[in-house]
């Protein structure tokens, strides 16, 4: 696995992280300015930048259109995350849904 591959994956958790700080900053009391300056969103959004960063050394060798496909296996990862962690709902048309991404990724990804 080249540097580039590695880099890809890392950007794809780093943004999932971010992700869920965004999240766990927007639960709580407040309005939109006490949420932005929490320390949780704060670190979601450097997150967000970290995985820009490393998106764009996994760009240089990998082709955007398999790049930026598999991100969306993040997307997968999100919905449980939610589900287990935010109590969200993760219904049947979800869960097919989550399917025909990890389907479409797979394709890709052996293309």
């Amino acid at each position: 696995m080249t540097i580039h591959w590695l880099s890809l994956a890392a950007a794809i958790l780093t943004s999932l992280g971010g992700q869920v700080l965004l999240k766990t900053g927007a639960i709580g009391e407040g309005n939109f300015i006490v949420q932005v300056f929490r320390p949780a969103t704060i670190i979601g959004l450097i997150a967000y930048g970290g995985a820009a960063f490393l998106y764009i050394i996994a760009l240089r060798k990998i082709p955007m259109s398999v790049a930026l496909p598999c991100t969306a296996a993040s997307y997968v990862a999100v919905a449980l995350i939610g589900h287990f962690m935010f109590g969200e709902a993760l219904s049947a048309q979800k869960l097919a849904a989550i399917g025909l991404i990890c389907g479409g990724v797979l394709m890709l990804a052996t293309a």
